[in-house]
């Protein structure tokens, strides 16, 4: 008995922390006697600590993967590819709590809700990782997205805060009813919520007529919404809008963890209970299109944030290559995406969160700063040519073994058009850096020092980009292992 509570127990100890931490958050932030202390940093070193100990006993439960199998085999399921996805999103979330505390208190801001809304949309997310049920799916997913609506507007005095979290609530109710309806039409279908049932009933038999129609109808309902949460094109509308206006910690948070949890979550509706052709032809078309339009439209901003969001689409194109493959190799490339994307992501906004205490906004501001701050500047500089796919640097060790995958698959022409795209990208990465080194600003900006909890983020990720490259063997082992993990 206590091995199947342990199995289970990451989930049930982030959703007890993260109520104890808000309860204690609003006991001692309304309390005369301590004179009504902020309580940012003190809930942040809380929350990550939280963070922490769930990753610990995540860790402590691999051993007991098939006992938790057999408990959560009706709803969820406990395998290996669940495991890697959550500790990585786990590991996301640390570096994001560890980003907000001198931020914060720089900014003066006070709400330390904004901190407990960080881990609380987690357990919706690792809940959405090990789901192998349509209803377990659609309800794991929607806890995360109403705390996403609220995390964007927290900066409660910036207009444009309020404005980011605004259009996400009114464009995100929709792809939200979309999934809802795409879920009841394949029920309506086949009777069927289960992705083993459904994968049953789909490869086991003919299905024709209208019964075909409702089935294709609720697949093309389910990967509408899901790409509209990951920001695929043509649902990236509103992605530049709400990460230029969402607080920095929240748009490294929005770029990192949605993609973790649905990425894992749509693997395995693509392989268990679909049509594998109808979601690679979509997948195959989102991708050419988020890559193309990631790469021109970026070409033509000014703001770093806005810059790093068009990056984003375009990721989201290069890691659609390994879903549309439909392979072990496809998604064994897709969880070292992920992985790599996640870190040079953690990378470049705990720059850009350093770089806007000092109210850098536009690209134009980096002007000079290797001469100001010159280990920021190399830092800088890597983790955008790591972006671009420039070797020897983990970005094109991602981008080889996805386009790799692609070409394995026959997809031979989705491959040269992320080529094509990565060399248009390398344009406004490496501007970038040609700001940093060779321009000189027309006014001079003095550059606060980084704090320590920064400084160990980027040491911890910029080493993984600069050293994946020479050893990537243990990585690349753990993926097959996970890829081979979901298809048996």
């Amino acid at each position: 008995m206590f091995n199947l509570f342990l199995a289970v127990s990451p989930e049930i100890f982030i959703i007890n922390a993260t109520f104890i931490l808000l309860i204690h958050g609003v006991v001692f932030s309304t309390s005369k006697k301590y004179d009504y202390p902020p309580l940012v940093s003190n809930v942040g070193w809380l929350g990550l600590l939280s963070v922490l100990i769930t990753l610990l006993l995540l860790a402590a439960g691999a051993p007991l993967l098939t006992i938790a199998h057999l408990f959560w085999n009706n709803l969820f399921r406990r395998d290996n590819l669940t495991y890697f996805c959550q500790i990585l999103l786990l590991l996301s979330t640390a570096g994001t709590i560890s980003m907000c505390f001198n931020s914060f208190e720089q900014e003066r801001f006070d709400a330390f809700e904004s901190i407990v809304l960080i881990p609380l949309p987690t357990r919706g997310m690792l809940f959405m990782i090990s789901a192998y049920d349509s209803i377990a799916m659609y309800l794991a997913i929607e806890p995360q997205s109403l705390c996403f609506y609220v995390i964007a507007a927290s900066k409660r005095k910036s207009e444009f805060s309020t404005e980011a979290g605004s259009k996400y609530l009114i464009l995100g109710a929709f792809p939200s009813g979309i999934l809802l309806f795409g879920c009841s039409m394949i029920y309506g279908s086949t009777g069927a919520t289960h992705f083993d049932q459904l994968a049953k009933i789909l490869t086991g038999y003919e299905i024709t007529g209208a019964r075909s129609s409702g089935i294709f109808m609720g697949i093309l309902f389910i990967a509408v919404g899901s790409l509209f949460k990951i920001t695929a094109v043509p649902f990236h509308m509103w992605a530049p809008d709400i990460y230029e206006g969402s607080p920095t910690p929240v748009t490294a948070f929005l770029s990192i963890a949605p993609k973790i949890s649905i990425s894992a979550n749509i693997s395995r509706v693509s392989i268990y209970g679909s049509y594998g052709a109808t979601l690679q032809q979509i997948f195959f078309f989102c991708s050419i299109a988020s890559m193309i339009l990631g790469a021109l439209a970026a070409m033509a901003q000014t703001k770093v944030k806005r810059l790093l969001a068009h990056s984003s689409i375009g990721h989201v194109g290069y890691i659609r290559t390994g879903f549309s493959c439909g392979t072990i190799e496809g998604i064994q490339s897709l969880l070292i995406g992920i992985f790599i994307y996640a870190s040079m992501t953690i990378d470049a906004f705990a720059i850009v969160l350093a770089l806007r205490q000092t109210r850098v906004k536009y690209i134009a501001d980096l002007g000079a700063l290797a001469k100001t701050n010159p280990i920021l500047a190399i830092t800088f500089s890597i983790t955008m040519f790591s972006y671009a796919g420039i070797p020897p640097l983990a970005g094109f060790c991602s981008k080889f073994y996805l386009f790799f995958a692609a070409l394995g698959c026959g997809a031979y022409f989705l491959a040269p058009v992320g080529v094509v795209t990565s060399v248009i990208g390398r344009f406004y990465y490496i501007r970038l850096a040609k700001r940093m080194f060779f321009d000189t600003p027309r006014t001079w900006i003095l550059y606060e020092p980084m704090d320590r909890d920064k400084s160990l983020l980027l040491a911890m990720t910029s080493s993984f980009i600069t050293s994946f490259f020479p050893y990537p063997s243990p990585l690349f082992s753990v993926t097959h292992q996970m890829a081979l993990s979901s298809y048996l």
